[in-house]
């Protein structure tokens, strides 16, 4: 913590304003992005010949932007639990993510139409004929059918989505709301709440996780896969601070109150969480290898053939070392430039993980084609898919926070956290 006390700048001060160059690119984001959405899908769906290509794509671009949001929201969370004072300068980017799950939850709604529409048109366990199809027995099947329903699944998400959507605009609201009021009783509030607020939130992330992503192999599971998820969406959650802070500066933005010293924390956040990430992700794999039980070892099998295999590879290789390799020196952590890099380039393998998970699935049942990625058609596809809603979420995001301040800037910690030094 510096000895001098900082000077606060005025609340209206246009540091805490979104640009001007920033806020014109909402629309177009938000159009260009629907558009390329909408592209991509279709070249899925019709352009590669496997019946659940499109909405596999689709799910994976939806899973990348929603593993987004509910990091931004944990970060919120949990920042307001520590009482940390470090972060408050940047928590307001992560609370404008965070606050996308409601445009998310309605981006939801094709996987649910097309559960009720279509049989088995993205989970395997829609199909009235599954168990018969793959050789289970009727009763082990008819107590796994319990949990897997079209009914109690869109129940569930309905229930997913009404805890998340409402911590969001709880804490959204009550920090914006601060910003005009300056009372300290809205942190303590927030603070008070924080504690049950991560419970809900854990045990809610960790069974949309197992609904929405694990069962796409209904007879494959882990304990641990929640919590896989988890460790990608937190790390990301960091690397969009990072981004996020970085372009906001280079635009004029908050220059005095984001310095160094946040950038250095935010690398030892990346840096530790990589680390996090291939602790689980290791770890699953493991107990999983030593204990080779057929069940449990299927959905890594098919993750080990042809070019499956080789992004395994690309995972353990440029998702782990190089990151971590990268981020471990303090020198690097201390210069903003390449502690933006080192965000931007996890991100795109954070999206390479959950098309590592997601896809592979897309070919289940098709003979001959699990090792398989669905070509280069398939590839820019799912590209598309995901470049498009992650620019209707950029451009959702610049629209909320045109009318708000970047900056929550009358949290009572706001002093502490400009003034911030690492030790």
């Amino acid at each position: 913590m510096s000895k001098h006390a900082p000077a606060i700048k005025p609340a209206d001060d246009p540091a805490f304003k979104l640009p001007a160059s920033l806020s014109a690119l909402s629309l177009p984001l938000c159009i260009g992005g629907v558009l390329v959405l909408i592209v991509g899908w279709l070249i899925a769906t019709f352009g590669v010949d496997q019946p659940k290509f499109g909405m596999s794509a689709y799910l994976t671009a939806f899973m990348y932007c929603l593993t987004l949001v509910l990091g931004s929201l944990f970060f919120v969370m949990i920042q307001h639990l520590v009482r940390a004072g470090w972060s408050t300068v940047l928590r307001r980017i992560a609370e404008l993510v965070m606050i996308m799950i409601i445009p998310m939850a309605v981006l939801f709604l094709p996987i649910v139409v097309t559960l009720w529409t279509t049989d088995a048109a993205l989970y395997r366990w829609d199909s009235p004929t599954f168990a018969q199809d793959n050789h289970l027995d009727p009763a082990m099947w008819e107590n796994k059918t319990m949990w897997l329903s079209q009914d109690w699944f869109t129940v569930r998400a309905c229930i997913y989505f009404a805890i998340w959507i409402g911590l969001a605009v709880y804490y959204f609201r009550g920090s914006v709301e601060q910003d005009e009021t300056g009372e300290r009783a809205a942190t303590d509030r927030m603070q008070f709440w924080s504690g049950p607020a991560v419970m809900l939130y854990c045990g809610s992330m960790t069974f949309a996780m197992f609904d929405w992503v694990m069962s796409l192999a209904p007879m494959w599971f882990s304990t641990m896969f929640g919590v896989y998820l988890f460790a990608g969406s937190i790390l990301s959650a960091h690397c969009i601070l990072a981004v996020a802070a970085y372009l906001l500066q280079q635009a004029g933005a908050m220059r005095d109150e984001v310095t160094v010293e946040h950038y250095h924390d935010l690398g030892k956040l990346i840096f530790g969480f990589v680390t996090f990430w291939t602790y689980i992700s290791f770890s699953q794999y493991l107990l999983i290898w030593y204990a080779n039980i057929p069940e449990e070892t299927e959905w890594l099998y098919h993750r080990q053939l042809g070019t499956w295999g080789s992004l395994s590879l690309v995972l353990v290789f440029l998702h782990w070392m190089l990151p971590f390799l990268g981020t471990m020196s303090m020198y690097v952590r201390r210069r903003p430039r390449w502690v933006f890099f080192w965000a931007f380039y996890v991100l795109v393998m954070h999206y390479v993980d959950i098309y590592w998970m997601v896809m592979p699935e897309a070919h289940a049942g098709v003979p001959g084609a699990h090792g398989s990625a669905g070509g280069a058609l398939g590839v820019v596809a799912s590209v598309l898919c995901v470049l498009g809603m992650v620019a209707l979420m950029v451009g959702l995001v610049l629209r909320v926070a045109s009318q708000t301040r970047i900056v929550a800037v009358r949290d009572p910690r706001l002093a502490e956290s400009i003034a911030f030094e690492n030790i």
